[in-house]
């Protein structure tokens, strides 16, 4: 009965194929009739090839901009390369926010989005939206909305979509070594595209529980935006180094630029001095020199400057002569405690804590050329404030200037091309490098 059912189904199939001669050729033979499990199998595969359509096996349209000439690799490439085409010569937010958009529309189902977005934190420094919050959440806006969400705990626990999940990741990565803060609008994207339990969302979550905690805890931040100005930044920066309100910053000499050469022909001169540098330098023993040395690096954020220093050597201890504190000088906290503890048989009698004496500095000073002859005129013009200054002998401990990281990018190229100073200092002889060590640690006045 079970056979009979089955010839009458496979009956209507052929009247359905039209009985044809074509058909019979592209859905084969008829079986043999005598063997139900026979006919059950070829009736099977009958069905499911009728029912698989055709257009399964064609390739789905891509855009051609999209289209990767290789393998996984090659793609992120010709993405790249999206950015040269549309943005070739004009790097601006404006231009950045196109690019997202023109991929966006391009494809309803975004393919290729992971190595797009990839390849657009590559090129948000060049465009100067690396600290935007906005362009951020565009870019993941770029995921496809409630495709990457788990069903079930299964598959919320073998990490769902884990390829998709680590750009997400590295987004929120690079918004916290820029310092920048997700707002409601970043959470709310995450849910969409993963749920409340993926691992992007719980990077969103960590972000919010540490950056409001550390936002403000540095006692001294440095602002996002730097003086453009040189005299405002080396003030800036001396009263960063100072750390002293009484310290007053002096603008010793303004920059000269000439007209027709368009060069600077009077260097800049910033100088930091406090009342008791001041008090510091006069009692100085006129015997012993003072030194000038530098330059010293200071980094604020991504800008470098120089300064240097006016310092003396340590006083030797017996020359040291303890002063009678003032206890009125400080009304906040006491400046010296007189405590006296009876010694435990648990306390360590050879404790003890090395002081190092650097020696004192007496003045700070920041000049747009590093060479003997502008800081000559640095000490000459705080001999107004410090005549002593002048019956005090000065030595220079001067070592390259400000134009060691200038020319850094230099340096590396002739080092690989076997052209850098150490490969200069392997083809010199011993007598040349004692010459070069001589004049390297010597000192002129």
């Amino acid at each position: 009965m079970k056979g009979a059912n089955c010839l009458v189904q496979l009956q209507r199939l052929i009247r359905l194929l039209g009985q044809s001669g074509s058909s019979a050729a592209q859905y084969g033979a008829l079986p043999q009739f005598g063997h139900p499990h026979v006919l059950h199998n070829t009736q099977y595969q009958m069905l499911r090839r009728f029912h698989c359509s055709p257009l399964c096996s064609k390739g789905r349209r891509v855009p051609v901009e999209f289209v990767s000439k290789g393998d996984g690799e090659n793609q992120s490439v010709v993405l790249s390369d999206l950015f040269e085409q549309l943005a070739p010569d004009i790097k601006s937010k404006a231009s950045f926010t196109k690019v997202v958009d023109f991929f966006t529309k391009a494809d309803v189902r975004r393919r290729g989005h992971v190595e797009f977005i990839y390849a657009a934190l590559k090129r948000m420094p060049e465009f100067g939206v690396e600290k935007d919050l906005a362009v951020y959440n565009k870019l993941l806006d770029v995921f496809p909305k409630e495709v990457f969400v788990p069903r079930n705990f299964i598959q919320r626990m073998f990490n769902h979509y884990p390829r998709q999940q680590e750009c997400a990741v590295q987004i929120l990565e690079q918004m916290e070594n820029y310092g920048i803060t997700p707002n409601m609008e970043t959470k709310v994207l995450l849910v969409q595209i993963f749920g409340e339990k993926g691992h992007p969302v719980r990077k969103y979550q960590r972000i919010m529980y540490w950056f409001p905690r550390f936002k403000h805890a540095n006692p001294f931040p440095v602002p996002h935006q730097l003086p453009g100005d040189s005299v405002d930044l080396a003030r800036f920066s001396l009263k960063r180094i100072a750390n002293d309100l009484d310290a007053a910053v002096t603008v010793y000499q303004m920059p000269i630029v000439t007209e027709r050469e368009n060069q600077t022909s009077l260097p800049l001169i910033v100088g930091i001095q406090s009342p008791n540098q001041m008090e510091l330098l006069a009692k100085h023993n006129p015997s012993k020199p003072v030194f000038v040395e530098g330059p010293f690096r200071l980094w604020l954020r991504k800008t470098c400057v120089h300064y240097y220093i006016l310092r003396a050597d340590p006083t030797p201890p017996e020359e040291k002569v303890e002063e009678p504190y003032d206890p009125e000088r400080s009304f906040g906290y006491p400046l010296q405690l007189d405590l006296s503890y009876d010694r435990d048989f648990g306390d360590l009698e050879t404790f003890d804590v090395e002081d190092l004496d650097e020696g004192p500095v007496f003045a700070m000073c920041m000049t747009s050329q590093g060479d003997q002859a502008t800081l000559n005129q640095w000490i000459s013009s705080l001999q107004e404030t410090n005549p002593i200054l002048g019956h005090i002998p000065t030595l220079f401990r001067l070592e390259s200037g400000p134009t060691e990281l200038q020319a850094g990018a230099q340096k590396d190229t002739d080092q690989h091309h076997g052209n850098g100073p150490e490969a200069q200092r392997d083809k010199s002889t011993p007598e040349e490098e004692e010459e070069e060590l001589k004049s390297s640690s010597g000192m002129t006045r």
